[in-house]
């Protein structure tokens, strides 16, 4: 399923590139490889299922992130933290201000 990136260019979706993204954002998280395959797969089987051509880069980071932040607050705040690319300081701080982790505890 080919992928639509924010500068207009198109590619392949890569399962392997999305998996590494995500182990980035859990790297030393308490996570066991069978919960973090078993998300990546079930990210890859909602992309199938939106039944589209292509894909926007944006759809499938939005799902990344709504994913970990389920799974791991700090994972989440990783991705966010390079997925968005913020500018200054003050747009990560106003994100993260905005997380309400001690929601579920």
């Amino acid at each position: 399923m080919p992928k639509l990136k924010k500068n207009g260019r198109k590619s392949s979706f890569d399962r392997d590139k999305l998996a590494k993204s995500i182990y980035i954002a859990l790297k030393k998280r308490p996570l066991d490889t069978e919960t973090v395959e078993k998300f990546i797969s079930r990210i890859t089987r909602s992309l199938e299922e939106l039944g589209q051509n292509e894909i926007a880069s944006n759809t499938i980071g939005t799902m990344v992130m709504e994913g970990l932040k389920e799974l791991d607050p700090v994972a989440y705040v990783r991705f966010a933290s390079v997925y968005r690319n913020f500018r200054e300081e003050q747009d990560f701080v106003q994100f993260v201000d905005k997380l309400d982790v001690y929601k579920k505890r």
